[in-house]
């Protein structure tokens, strides 16, 4: 068979381009922080992942305009050879100090942290046991691994504690699983997660892309709930809220040591170019300066979780700014996504396999410096399309 056969006979996506209903790959004139434009078409944003809006904050612009008059546009290299900056190990002692661990280690993706730190942990003879609902980033670092994955049902302690005690004891496991769930804005419960792993002899790692900046006032998940110490390593990406591109990975330090001379995507990718390591490292800065921000956009995800809830959409069981709203009608779900478009409101259509069959929904997420006009306007539009189509 013809490798490309595959790809000829593809027609979901010219399905949905010919309906006027395709919701990817949109092509942004501009991008002002809470709104965008698509052409001449103004839209308000509630599809970014900026939540403290810092990639128009003057501070953060400011370090990457000055970070390429010193150093240029690219490292050239990877961290291991010639790709390591002075600044690159500046950041990673800010973050481990920002989290609460001893060593971080700087990738130039968020991905490749997860891709790179679970493919070095996990051997032959090892176990990684993920949450069904994970970033897929995750299940490709167990994928890569010579080890074996193993997982469990959301968010469900019985379930992950029968997973661990079916383990031969003396082998290798890592547990990890999102702080904040993507798609439903859920939080994972560390503090009861911690004695299972701890039961079982497992290590934790946890997914803090969507909770830096976000949790724990702005240090993430474990500090939110108050047990950083049980949790193992920490990850996080610059390209939500430090309005910028690259991850990180935090930890103790022989472990961080021994990450970063066996992860194949920090040894044989390029280093994080300067422009994007000061952009972090400002936006880092501002969240200490300002945490009024934080503050600002966690009381704007009560405001529009309570609002959302009252004009009867299903929020499924969101506790943070990414609030679903679920609609479980793949059509349904593309038609509301355009109907919002049209009227000037960008967010995020998600069909299978992205979530599970018959969970289809649209993905809303709150940036800090949205105004209450743009909100009210945001729900007038969802309760009048939602009418429409038959919602609520």
């Amino acid at each position: 068979m013809d490798i490309f056969q595959k790809c000829n006979q593809f027609t979901r996506a010219d399905e949905a381009r010919e309906a006027g209903l395709y919701p990817y790959f949109i092509p942004l004139s501009n991008n002002e922080g809470t709104e965008a434009l698509i052409g001449d078409h103004r839209l308000i944003m509630i599809g970014s992942n900026n939540y403290l809006g810092l990639t128009v904050h003057p501070k953060v612009r400011k370090a990457a305009e000055e970070a390429i008059a010193k150093y240029g546009t690219s490292c050239t290299g990877s961290r291991f050879l010639n790709g390591t900056l002075e600044m690159h190990l500046e950041l990673e002692r800010k973050l481990a100090d920002w989290v609460g661990k001893e060593a971080a280690v700087v990738f130039s993706t968020g991905y490749q942290v997860n891709v790179g730190t679970i493919s070095a942990l996990i051997g032959r003879h090892d176990f990684v046991i993920t949450d069904k609902e994970d970033h897929a980033s995750i299940i490709d670092g167990c994928k890569m691994s010579f080890g074996t994955m193993k997982r469990f049902s959301h968010n469900d302690l019985d379930a992950l504690g029968r997973v661990l005690a079916a383990l031969p004891e003396e082998a290798g496991k890592l547990v990890v699983v999102d702080g904040i769930f993507s798609m439903g804005g859920d939080i994972a419960p560390l503090e009861e997660m911690i004695p299972i792993c701890q039961k079982y002899g497992a290590r934790l790692m946890v997914d803090d892309a969507h909770s830096v900046g976000v949790l724990g006032g702005g240090r993430g998940t474990a500090a939110e709930l108050g047990v950083t110490e049980g949790v193992d390593l920490i990850m996080g990406t610059f390209s939500k809220s430090f309005a910028s591109l690259g991850g990180f990975i935090a930890g103790d330090a022989d472990i961080i040591d021994y990450i970063q001379h066996h992860a194949r995507s920090l040894i044989f990718s390029a280093s994080i170019p300067p422009a994007n390591t000061a952009a972090a490292m400002a936006a880092l800065e501002v969240m200490q300066e300002e945490p009024e921000r934080i503050a600002r956009l966690n009381e704007i995800g009560a405001f529009m979780r309570r609002r959302y809830t009252e004009l009867g959409f299903d929020i499924g069981q969101s506790q943070t700014p990414i609030i679903p709203i679920i609609i479980k009608d793949d059509g349904k779900t593309l038609k509301f996504w355009k109907a919002l478009f049209d009227a000037g409101v960008y967010t995020n259509a998600v069909v299978p396999p992205a979530v599970p069959p018959n969970m289809s929904l649209l993905r809303t997420s709150y940036i800090a410096s949205h105004t209450d006009e743009q909100l009210e306007k945001v729900l007038a539009t969802f309760e009048q399309v939602g009418k429409a189509l038959d919602v609520i």
